[in-house]
């Protein structure tokens, strides 16, 4: 009784339960699978196998739902025309304005030379514009022709003779628009700081 009765004052003066002594010792698991044999294993049972072809099915849904938004033809050419007429008219305006500016009256025949061989290269350019406009490498090439039309516009028009600037000024304004209009906010913006930033170098005025 007394060897009982100091077991029991041991344990409780440490403050320990004899059960939890005995839970808190590690137990081995009842069979041991080495690394190799879990891979093994898991090969056979193909779940790497099935998780590989989820993931494959995934990502040519994806492939499949990119090929379904693509427009058909007849609606990229009605996009496309909503940019066309505009800015075949703003080509017509521009000319016309050149002509205001040195005081010359646009003829008939100036006018219609001038839509004829202009307004199917601004049709194609703004279809194919369209359809890869979200491309990275159709925003470079947009903020460049942006940069370079501008620029060269506004050099013409106060260094250039005038019927240099009668001839290329018109396209190279409505160039101009038109790719601001196609980029993102961000390089738009930018190609237009950038032109300013040419416009202060030079010294060049955009007002007369």
């Amino acid at each position: 009784m007394a060897k009982k009765s100091s077991k029991t004052t041991s344990s409780s003066a440490s403050g320990v339960k004899p059960s939890s002594l005995s839970d808190a010792t590690p137990r081995k698991p009842l069979i041991e699978i080495s690394e190799e044999e879990q891979s093994r294993l898991i090969e056979q049972s193909g779940v790497l196998k099935k998780f590989k072809g989820a993931t494959e099915g995934e990502s040519s849904a994806l492939v499949t739902e990119y090929i379904e938004e693509k427009l058909p033809l007849p609606e990229e050419i009605f996009n496309a025309s909503l940019f066309i007429i505009p800015f075949s008219f703003l080509l017509l305006m521009m000319e016309i304005l050149i002509h205001q500016q040195y005081r010359q009256k646009p003829t008939l025949n100036v006018l219609i030379d001038r839509m004829v061989s202009g307004v199917p290269i601004l049709s194609i350019f703004i279809f194919y514009t369209l359809r890869y406009k979200s491309y990275r490498v159709t925003q470079i090439l947009l903020f460049a022709v942006s940069i370079l039309s501008s620029s060269r516009m506004i050099y013409l028009i106060n260094k250039g003779p005038w019927l240099k600037n009668m001839q290329q000024d018109p396209p190279l304004a409505t160039l101009w628009i038109l790719t601001v209009v196609m980029l993102d906010l961000g390089p738009s913006v930018l190609s237009l700081l950038t032109t300013g930033s040419f416009v202060w170098w030079k010294g060049l005025k955009l007002f007369f």
